[in-house]
């Protein structure tokens, strides 16, 4: 061997292959239709980059969504889902619920065979008519659940949801402060869909401030009944009721120069329009705020002390 020849040793971090490791377990092995995921970049095209799952199935990823950051090896989260020409493709946008989720969705067109549903996606979600408990006209709002479809392999919607929600909410405790998401409004209430999973109801008579459909919140539990279906509040119970009314006054005080043209005397009518609240938990709060010395209550209304904001 000529005794100018060298050897080079390259010196490989245990880390960086671990890295490389995990990072090659994290991608998906196969291309999941409506969900997100993990997927390594291979080489760019005409159309746009294609990327692969770890057992070399590929899709793209259009051009609107590609990015100078992209490069062969970049691995990215995914949704995947059928083009307006039934091939797989990716986008980096999230739709408004994923296979398996519901949202509420506007109706953007209809059609003999069903209707077309605003979901996020540049192409609008399809509920067939045989899944539509009512027709669906345009312009409506309606709770749907995403679903695939096993004769035409695509993702649809789904209006017909009464069997869809998890009828074993037993686990949730009276008080409990959950998700709620308003989704149709009836004689009772508003009906509501519960940590994404179980059917709610808030009534009229609990409602103080205004309630949108398909505009989440927070609520709390009331009582599970025994059909399964969730009774729910939009403020809490006892004391934790008292201290979040309390902020509201508060909020308000703060923003309007320590000055609330209210007090015990006032109507419902008036502290409903002023602040969302029962008349019940307004004197509470006044109270509550009274005894930890930062309100004063007087004939023409309540006023913040000093330093007390």
């Amino acid at each position: 061997m000529p005794k100018d020849c060298k050897f080079f040793i390259r010196k490989v971090s245990v880390d960086s292959v671990k890295l490389d490791i995990i990072s090659f377990m994290n991608i998906n092995r196969y291309l999941e239709l409506g969900k997100v995921n993990t997927l390594k970049a291979v080489r760019r095209s005409d159309y746009g980059y294609i990327f692969a799952s770890s057992e070399e199935k590929e899709v793209l990823l259009p051009n609107r969504y590609v990015t100078d950051e992209i490069e062969p090896g970049t691995t990215m989260e995914l949704f995947l889902y059928k083009d307006s020409e039934d091939r797989i493709v990716a986008t980096t946008e999230r739709p408004s619920a994923m296979l398996g989720e519901f949202a509420v969705m506007e109706v953007v067109d209809v059609t003999d065979h069903g209707a077309f549903v605003e979901w996020g996606l540049p192409k609008d979600l399809f509920v067939p008519k045989s899944r539509q408990r009512s027709r669906l006209k345009k312009g409506e709002k309606h709770l749907i659940y995403v679903d695939y479809d096993e004769k035409s392999h695509r993702l649809i919607g789904v209006q017909k949801v009464d069997r869809l929600f998890d009828r074993q909410p037993q686990k949730l405790k009276r008080n409990e402060e959950v998700e709620i998401l308003p989704f149709a409004k009836t004689d009772l209430g508003y009906k509501v869909l519960v940590n994404g999973r179980f059917e709610g109801l808030v009534f009229h008579s609990e409602i103080f401030s205004p309630i949108e459909i398909g505009k989440k919140e927070k609520g709390f539990v009331k009582k599970v009944r025994e059909d399964s279906k969730v009774d729910i509040l939009l403020r809490p119970i006892g004391k934790k009721s008292d201290e979040e009314a309390a902020k509201k006054v508060l909020t308000y005080l703060g923003a309007n120069r320590g000055i609330m043209p209210l007090n015990y005397k006032s109507t419902p009518e008036n502290i409903q329009e002023l602040l969302g609240l029962s008349r019940k938990n307004f004197k509470r709060a006044l109270t509550y705020l009274i005894d930890r010395g930062k309100i004063e209550v007087k004939e023409n209304g309540t006023f913040l002390k000093k330093g007390k904001r």
